[in-house]
């Protein structure tokens, strides 16, 4: 069953993304003072005690007129609306009521949905007093709010919840089969690959570079299982970071890998691999995430062979060299399904607990076949090993002397273990320590 749903509305620059962050209780979307950063649907769950509901955040009505990325935000927020049981109209204190509020009100009025007009920036008793002022707009009474500040965010929780219609939340609340992160360079499809996993137009989809500024959470079911898609913000170099915005989304990117169980890296054919692309392949592999390699825009890739695609992706990227790769076409579908399959592959190979048996079985025929070399007069020696923890895997490998395994040698460790245990496409990280002596 679907969570009821609450959407914020409101013009530009009233403080809708910080009240979205307010509820939330956490920061996720991006708060800047230039106009129109919140471009996309913008959600998150907000987990009320025996009310959990959706909560969006969208872009300011009226932004710009003519403009055809500025008319997709438009007809993101209209999706929205029309997908909202309450709606969150969203005003600044400080600036009064402005002709742009009436005809916002004007147009939810039309709606013929429940509206809660909020008073934003209420930062003060006085600035709260002006909220009186919001009346005019025959929505109801206004409640006063400061979202930088979070006061009346219980005030407005509780009238959020009391205009939701009674739902019972599903037995699967909270509770995911997987979480995807969409990384790669600007305007390589990542929005695209995410409306045709979710087969809607769910993220603003623009021939304009960056046009994805926030991590978006998508949530879709599969195989009676709910997953979510993390859409991130493309990923620039550090000397373009002209503005704020920029910077922030970057970090977003970093952290939706970090908070992936599966992260799909895409490139886009038959462009080469860049400098961003091996930054962030670097940045994945550190973060020991499992990864897809997906080769988007491949239906344009005229006269390449997957295979020699292969071979200088491995070249270039040796870092995710055990990663698969996945060649699609988000634009008409192409093999999109068969990667969020493969995708649930990496996820349970990452969970694999090992026997120890099994184990260690792998770690005397890998150190059977080669062993690394004595140093000063000291020869390595490998007792046995532990698996410690799962995605990543995590493995504890007790030795004489850490020392005498150089990076070398923990890297053939390392590929062993991929191809003597169900470890095949995923990062592994392996310790060697030196046993105590009781």
């Amino acid at each position: 069953m679907i969570l009821p749903c609450a959407v914020i509305a409101g013009r530009p620059n009233v403080g809708k993304s910080t009240l979205f962050n307010c509820l939330a209780g956490r920061r996720i979307s991006i708060v800047d003072p230039t106009s129109g950063v919140t471009r996309d649907r913008v959600t998150t769950t907000v987990d009320c005690p025996g009310h959990p509901f959706e909560l969006v955040d969208t872009g300011g009505i009226g932004v710009l007129a003519g403009d055809d990325l500025n008319r997709e935000v438009q007809r993101q927020i209209d999706i929205a609306l029309k997908l909202a049981d309450v709606v969150l109209f969203v005003g600044d204190v400080t600036a009064g009521v402005l002709p742009a509020d009436r005809q916002i009100a004007d147009m939810l009025r039309r709606l013929g949905k429940p509206v809660i007009l909020v008073a934003n920036k209420s930062d003060s008793a006085r600035a709260a007093r002006n909220a009186a002022e919001f009346f005019e707009l025959g929505i109801g009474e206004p409640i006063a709010v400061s979202a930088l500040e979070g006061r009346g965010r219980q005030d407005l929780l509780d009238a959020i919840v009391a205009r939701l219609p009674d739902r019972e939340p599903p037995p699967s609340y909270g509770e995911f089969a997987m979480k995807l992160a969409i990384v790669g360079r600007r305007n390589v499809g990542k929005s695209t690959f995410v409306n045709a996993i979710v087969k809607q137009d769910r993220v603003i989809v623009s021939e304009k570079p960056g046009t994805t500024r926030d991590s978006i959470d998508v949530t879709f079911e599969k195989d009676g299982k709910q997953f979510i898609a993390i859409d991130t913000a493309g990923v620039i170099h550090k000397s373009k970071l002209a503005d704020s915005v920029a910077f922030y989304s970057m970090v977003r990117a970093e952290q939706s890998i970090r908070g992936a169980d599966v992260v799909l890296l895409l490139l886009e054919s038959p462009a080469e691999i860049a400098q961003l692309d091996k930054r962030l392949a670097r940045f994945i592999a550190d973060a020991a995430k499992p990864c897809i390699i997906v080769v988007n825009k491949w239906d344009l890739a005229k006269g390449i062979k997957p295979g020699e695609f292969d071979v200088y992706l491995e070249k270039a990227l040796p870092g995710l060299s055990y990663a698969p790769i996945s060649f699609t076409s988000a634009l008409t579908g192409h093999n999109i399904n068969a990667t969020i399959e493969l995708a649930m592959s990496l996820y349970k190979q990452a969970g694999i607990r090992v026997p120890t048996a099994q184990l260690n079985k792998a770690i005397e025929e890998a150190f059977a076949r080669r062993k690394p070399h004595a140093r000063s007069k000291r020869i390595p020696n490998i007792y046995y090993a532990t698996q410690v923890g799962t995605r990543p895997p995590e493995i504890v490998v007790f030795v004489n002397d850490a020392e005498l395994f150089p990076s070398s040698y923990r890297r053939y460790v390392e590929n062993a273990f991929r191809k003597l245990l169900p470890f095949g496409e995923i990062p592994i990280r392996i310790h060697f320590q030196p046993r105590r002596r009781g």
